[in-house]
This record gives structure tokens, sequence and C-alpha cells, in this order.
């Protein structure tokens, strides 16, 4: 199974049961003593009172949710002799201590990483999707809603998230040559605005992010809703509907070797590289070439 509602549930029992948080740290508190999730759309409050922002809950679900795609791609990464490392660093491609990548599919099992031992790099931007209502006499959580219902925008709903996904990748990219072969997928569990439908193709497009991949088949209650696009016109973000798919895209950008490459050049420069790269013998020498020249070879 994907993401879903009992993945979420469980991102909830696991908090309160296991790792004793405090109800406060996961929901809101309503005037009436209610504790949810997000504020409902039609929730008012009383007069004065400020709707803060739960920023406490991000650290839970962020572990949760990396730890949960980490277990759903442990077989496809097993398949091709690649270790799953949670937290991968390698300085030399803009990933610190401070800033690591969310999950590596990498040719060893260390959190430090060579570029040249680094397959994949996912983000991943999952939160909690539904509203949800805890209970603090029976403990008990209850859905109470899908994001339509609720104030809040969760994962890739959010202009912040996917623009700080935007910028760590462009930050890989540009941080070295040796990223440039390195496949680069978001991963969330929602849709994305349409305001972000042109500019995840064109990512796509140019190279800079292989996909934003929403792991949640069914994220509205209604079935007809026109905001759960399956995928956007060029295929830049992609709804995985089940495991079946989730494999054959991975393997995908796993196998489907590429290179990424920008630069900006007066016209009769670039008709000078693609003139001399053409005089190679095959097509593979010839993108060589080109790419040599590009970036001020010989």
């Amino acid at each position: 199974m994907l993401w879903d509602k009992d993945a979420e549930r469980r991102f909830f029992e696991e908090c309160l049961d296991e790792r004793k948080v405090s109800p406060d740290k996961l929901f809101y508190r309503t005037k009436e003593g209610r504790y949810v999730a997000y504020w409902e759309k039609d929730y008012e409050g009383e007069e004065g009172e400020t709707k803060e922002t739960l920023q406490s809950r991000n650290s839970y679900i962020g572990d949760y949710t990396e730890r949960w795609v980490i277990e759903k791609l442990q077989t496809i990464a097993q398949g091709f002799g690649l270790h799953l490392v949670h937290k991968v660093v390698c300085p030399p491609i803009g990933l610190s201590t401070r800033s690591p990548g969310d999950v590596g599919f990498c040719r060893t099992g260390q959190k430090q990483q060579k570029p040249e031992d680094i397959a994949m790099i996912l983000e991943v931007k999952m939160s909690v999707v539904w509203n949800w209502e805890y209970d603090p006499v029976s403990k008990m959580v209850y859905c109470i809603g899908d994001f339509t219902t609720h104030a809040g925008r969760p994962s890739l709903l959010r202009s912040d998230t996917m623009l700080k996904a935007i910028g760590k990748s462009v930050n890989i990219r540009i941080s070295s040559p040796a990223a440039a072969s390195i496949p680069i997928v978001i991963v969330g569990n929602t849709p994305i605005t349409r305001d972000y439908y042109d500019k995840v193709d064109y990512l796509k497009d140019v190279g800079i992010i292989q996909g934003f991949l929403s792991l949640n088949p069914s994220p509205l209650d209604s079935k007809t809703s026109e905001l759960d696009i399956k995928e956007t016109p060029r295929g830049g973000f992609l709804r995985i509907d089940n495991q079946e798919e989730l494999e054959s895209v991975i393997n995908g950008f796993l196998t489907d070797k590429k290179v990424f490459f920008s630069s900006m050049k007066a016209e009769k420069e670039l008709g000078e590289i693609i003139e001399v790269a053409n005089l190679e013998r095959d097509y593979e020498m010839k993108a060589r070439k080109f790419l040599q020249l590009l970036k001020g070879g010989d």
C-alpha cells in the first residue's frame, strides 16, 4: 500500500503511543477543547483568538515520512544492489550535514558519500494530508475530512515547499559537474496547484529535477475532483497509484542514463561547438565532445 489514511493514522498513533508525544505538539486545540490536525475552514474561533501555526509537528512527520519512503523503496534499491541512505551527505554537490539529502540511492551504506557513488537523490516533501481529531478520553484518532475541508495547505500544495524543493535541487545541480548525471526526484503526498503545472514540466524538460511524484493515490474523498490530477501535460508531476507503478517509475530513473548541461553561448560560438562535435565517430562521442566544449574544454 502507498500513502493513505491508514498510514497517516499510524503516524499519530506512533507519536502518541510509542513516542509519548504530547497532543499539543501534534494538534491544534479549539475553543471547545477539541484537538484537530488542522483548523477547519468554517472555524471562526473566539474574538481576538490567534490561530498560531503549529510548527512542532513538522519534525515528527518529516522523520516518519522519510522512514516510510525508505521502507517502500527498499526492495527496488536491493534489486539494483544499492543502499538507501537516510540523510545522505556529499559536500561536493552541496549536501552538507546541515542540509543533507533526505534519501539517497547509494553504492555504499555510509552517510558520507562521494558523488560517483550516488545513483539518485530523493527529497521527501510529505505531510499530514487529511484532517484528524484526537479524542483524549478514548485515545483514538478519527479522520474528519480531506484537505479541501481544512485551512492547511499540505505537502506539494504549499508554495514555500515547492520553492524549497526547487531551490535545493538547483543548488545540487550547480554545485559541481559531478552532480550532472544524478537524478533528483521530489516525493510528496498531494497534487500540486495549477500555478506550478508549467514550472514542474519545464524543470523536467531542462533536467534540473527529474520529477515530482505524489505517492498518495486517493488524497481526496471525492473521486471526481479536478484538483486530483494524474499528471501534468509533460509529466513533470505524476501521481503514483500502486506499488507496481512506483517500481516502474523509479526503475526508469535509475536506468535511463542522462546528463544535465546548461550554458549560455552566442549563436556563432554554439554553431562552432556543434560543428566540431559532429566530427566525432558516433553519437556518444559526439555528445561527450559537445559537453566538453560547452564547459570550455578542448
